[in-house]
């Protein structure tokens, strides 16, 4: 299928690892030139990308810092000749409870997962803007809907996400340029490696799928999103990749209850 993405140059943070890398390789396979931020990018990561056909632009940047952010947008533009996409995945996780939140655990949070995308959202819109043209996605999680213990700082940052994006897509929709977002669930990424043994049990029993997903399988939906071919009127949506997670069943019958029910036998209460 013909995407229209061919040749186009994107602009991702955290492009190197986990969620983000499996985003940048989906656009590389479809002809995507790449600009991958982040604060030590990982070579062989970019290896990977290049290996599919096409440009790369390694940016060492520290997105919760304004002035660096600003540079990452502007040598973006410069080192591949424009820019078309850009994908807003870079975050950080502090682990402080409430009661006891400092002032750097919230603004590490606040700044990398929140700021960093108001930033370079600015910049961008500028650039999009008079060449009316453009998409812009924003990862999101779905941290955002779910209170829980000493993670304060990074559910509200990620709670802010979902109305700047609203707000953007709404400003920019006159100038052609489309706003969106993906709110995955629970992927297997660096971000996520403290969850193991009992929590992850748990978090999988509330998981229709039952199982974690891993960075590759984010990248079709951020493709579609993407491609004004295939989402040409599509702009303020999120799409959720949760594993159907969202659906918050009640924990009433078991997978094997659910299996046999679905054939036709019955299930004693």
């Amino acid at each position: 299928m013909d995407t229209g993405l061919k040749d186009k140059v994107a602009l991702i943070t955290g492009g190197s690892s986990g969620i983000g890398q499996g985003i940048a390789l989906a656009l590389a396979r479809e002809g995507v030139h790449i600009a991958v931020a982040s604060r030590n990018p990982d070579p062989e990561a970019i290896k990977e990308i290049e290996a599919q056909g096409v440009r790369t632009l390694r940016l060492s940047v520290d997105v919760g810092k304004e002035d660096q952010v600003v540079r990452m947008v502007q040598e973006t533009i410069a080192g591949l000749g424009g820019l078309d996409l850009y994908i807003n995945n870079a975050a950080a996780h502090w682990d402080e409870s409430a009661a006891k939140l400092t002032t750097e655990g919230w603004l590490n949070s606040i700044h990398t997962n929140l700021s960093a995308c108001v930033w370079a959202c600015r910049e961008v819109a500028s650039h999009f803007v008079a060449q009316r043209h453009g998409s812009i996605l924003i990862i999101g999680s779905t941290a955002a809907w779910n209170p829980l213990y000493k993670e304060t700082s990074y559910r509200v940052s990620k709670g802010g996400l979902k109305m700047y994006m609203e707000v953007l897509a709404i400003e920019l929709a006159p100038f052609g340029v489309r706003v969106n977002m993906i709110t995955p669930g629970y992927f297997r990424t660096r971000l996520t490696a403290f969850f193991g043994g009992e929590q992850e049990k748990r978090m999988l029993e509330e998981i229709p799928l039952r199982r974690p997903a891993q960075p590759e399988e984010i990248g079709s939906s951020a493709v579609l999103l993407l491609s004004d071919k295939l989402s040409s009127y599509t702009t303020g949506s999120e799409l959720v990749v949760d594993g159907g997670a969202k659906l918050r069943p009640l924990p009433i019958y078991s997978d094997d209850e659910i299996r046999r029910m679905s054939s036709g036998q019955s299930v004693d209460p």
